[in-house]
């Protein structure tokens, strides 16, 4: 039987203030379209095109109008930022083609031109804001890359707080990339919160995290224990780049490379021997893999390549993904997935210290609750 041609666009920055995180995308999309298309049982060979959109918004959609109008494709795996996803989806609208989008994002979307396999807000910010206020107290500190992935993750955990009796000690947002950070972290010490909750995406995350372990040791702070920062974007990937400073922050994911499944060893050491270079494997590359993984199961369930007939597969099909089980929830093309919540170690990995037993479906909207206060959330179990 004839193997189905899927020609997909990769519209991934491979360059930017976000690098080391797109690249790592951009690696995952690679490795999974390798092993597709070594496979002859795949039923679907890709010809990747790909583009790099340099972290600029403008980069994105002129790489969106390049794959979508000067190469007439109906797939794109793409975008890691939710700016550059909203830049882009009224082109695919027009277009009539399907953006994979493999990143953890903030919700309160949905969109039959986009198939989401990362997580929705209530697999990654909802179980953390649970864990912070369980464990660690009602003080927090929010600070943010200036655009919406920060402002809807901050606005959710500080209405859980405030409903909990708790308060906001501050709360301040940057452009993305910067660096200029001082003033940010001598007033966090100086407020002294219970723990401090990081929006701030690529370097200036990155720099963020170090900035504030080194202020906290001058001031005699235990930061790890004292004043942990959670973040639902840290990974693998960034971990090395953190340095000395990179063990004992929280992160709330869907995967961690310490999960232990047959899927993740394999997973594991596919990119250890292609891609270890980059560190350890991270959310953002499993879930651009799983993204093409659907893609490519999806065509050949569909036995087709357009637009329509492919979304259409998608909608309840499954993968056994190195992260575990998941599922194309039929009706808002998102995945059921398991949180998870990991404290980072020195060797660039995490210790997964709570985590779902079954996979949870994507409420990007939050419509189970109305009172975030009271929020149950998904049951999740302490690893000790």
């Amino acid at each position: 039987m004839a193997r189905l041609e899927l020609t997909a666009g990769v519209l991934l920055s491979r360059s930017g203030s976000y690098d080391a995180v797109s690249n790592a995308m951009y690696a995952g999309t690679v490795l999974a379209i390798d092993e597709i298309n070594q496979d002859p049982g795949a039923g679907v060979f890709i010809k990747p095109v790909a583009v790099d959109p340099g972290g600029q918004l403008a980069g994105y959609v002129d790489g969106a109008r390049t794959l979508l109008q000067d190469h007439r494709l109906e797939h794109v795996v793409g975008c890691y930022t939710s700016s550059s996803r909203k830049e882009v989806l009224p082109l695919f609208e027009k277009a009539d083609a399907l953006l994979w989008y493999p990143s953890h994002y903030e919700g309160f979307e949905t969109s039959e031109n986009i198939v989401y396999s990362g997580a929705a807000p209530n697999q990654h910010i909802v179980p953390l804001t649970g864990y912070l206020l369980s464990h660690f107290g009602l003080r927090g500190w929010l600070a943010g890359s200036n655009y919406v992935w920060a402002w809807e993750n901050n606005r959710i955990l500080r209405e859980a707080l405030c409903a909990s009796g708790g308060s906001i000690l501050g709360e301040r947002y940057f452009a993305m990339g910067d660096t200029d950070l001082e003033d940010l972290v001598h007033q966090i010490v100086a407020d002294r919160p219970d723990y401090v909750f990081t929006t701030l995406i690529g370097r200036s995350g990155i720099t963020f995290l170090k900035m504030l372990r080194a202020a906290c040791d001058a001031a005699g702070i235990d930061q790890a224990r004292e004043m942990p920062t959670a973040s639902c974007s840290l990974s693998e990937t960034e971990l090395p780049l953190i340095g000395a400073s990179a063990a004992g922050h929280l992160s709330s994911s869907v995967y961690f490379s310490t999960i232990d499944t047959p899927e993740n060893d394999r997973f594991r050491r596919r990119w250890a021997a292609r891609f270890g270079h980059l560190g350890h494997a991270s959310a953002d590359a499993e879930t651009a893999y799983v993204a093409v993984h659907l893609l490519a199961r999806a065509a050949a369930r569909a036995g087709s390549v357009r637009f329509e007939a492919v979304r259409d597969a998608a909608r309840g099909l499954q993968y056994d993904a190195p992260q575990g089980k998941i599922t194309v929830d039929p009706e808002n093309l998102h995945c059921w997935m398991c949180p998870r919540i990991g404290r980072s170690r020195a060797d660039g990995t995490f210790d997964i210290v709570m985590d779902s037993p079954v996979a949870i479906r994507p409420d990007p909207y939050l419509t189970w609750v109305s009172d975030m206060g009271g929020a149950r959330g998904p049951d999740l179990r302490v690893i000790r």
